[in-house]
């Protein structure tokens, strides 16, 4: 079973603090072939409330299987412009 350590910034914190989870340097223990997207919903969040995954510090698709030692983090909607570059992740409607 890999055992991950979890972060979540900005408003998703206050969210988990609500519901009593953990979110700062936690050690996690997850299922095999637990993904991203399966982790936002065992911590209790919607898949809305998460715009960006990092994993071992770079933006991960939610379908990534999440392994034994990484680091995951999770970044809410609304991270400000200069961030989003620093961070490595654009607004969506760059994409288009």
């Amino acid at each position: 079973m890999p055992i991950i350590t979890f972060n979540a910034f900005s408003f998703l914190q206050k969210k988990l603090k609500k519901k009593h989870i953990d979110y700062s340097n936690v050690a996690m223990t997850l299922k095999q072939g637990t993904r991203a997207k399966d982790l936002i919903l065992q911590v209790q969040l919607a898949p809305e409330d998460v715009e960006v995954v990092f994993i071992n510090g770079k933006v991960a698709p939610v379908d990534t299987i999440i392994l034994d030692k990484d680091r995951v983090a999770l970044i809410p909607p609304g991270t400000p412009g200069p961030y989003r570059v620093l961070l490595g992740f654009k607004n969506k409607k760059d994409d288009e």
